[in-house]
This record gives C-alpha cells, sequence and structure tokens, in this order.
C-alpha cells in the first residue's frame, strides 16, 4: 500500500470516528435536555466523546507533521557542516588564502 492511499484512508477514518462520536455526543446531549438522562449520570460518557475527539484532532496534528517532514525533506538545501567547510576550504584555496 502507497503512503498516500494510507494517508487517504487515515484521514478519512479519522473523519468517520469524529462523525460518529459528534452523533453520539449531540445524542446523549439530547436525551440530557429532554430529561432522560441526568448530566450527573451522563457526564462521564461525555467526557469520553470529548476525548476521543480530542485525540483524533492529535491525530491530524501528528499526520501533518509528517507530511511536514517528508516535504522538508524533499526541498531541504541547507548544507551540513562538513559541506560548509568543504566550500571554504575550496574557496581559501581558489584565493591563495589561508
Amino acid at each position: 500500500m502507497n503512503k498516500k492511499k494510507l494517508l487517504d484512508e487515515s484521514i478519512e477514518n479519522i473523519k468517520d470516528d469524529r462523525e460518529l462520536t459528534l452523533e453520539l455526543l449531540n445524542e446523549l446531549r439530547d436525551e440530557i435536555n429532554n430529561g432522560l438522562t441526568s448530566h450527573g449520570q451522563a457526564g462521564n460518557v461525555a467526557a469520553k466523546y470529548v476525548e476521543t475527539l480530542q485525540r483524533s484532532n492529535e491525530q491530524i496534528v501528528k499526520l501533518l507533521t509528517l507530511i511536514q517532514k517528508e516535504e522538508k525533506g524533499k526541498y531541504d538545501t541547507s548544507l551540513s557542516e562538513e559541506e560548509t567547510n568543504n566550500i571554504f576550504e575550496l574557496i581559501q584555496a581558489e584565493t591563495g588564502e589561508k
């Protein structure tokens, strides 16, 4: 499986999880509002739903970080210390300086 397909599948799974969690959270809110359950009884469940949404946010941030690292690696034109020293030595040799 290639990276693009895995990334797309991961994002789709995150979206699906968020959608379902929001549905469940909304249903729970409606139950509380309609007096079918109390906030005290449903509070822990609601907290778990919110934690699930927070984790999905963290997953998205991690995916974005991985993408940024990969993109930076493709276009990173910075020189290593060794490359910088080699260039400096070449310049010195060309100009006759030591």
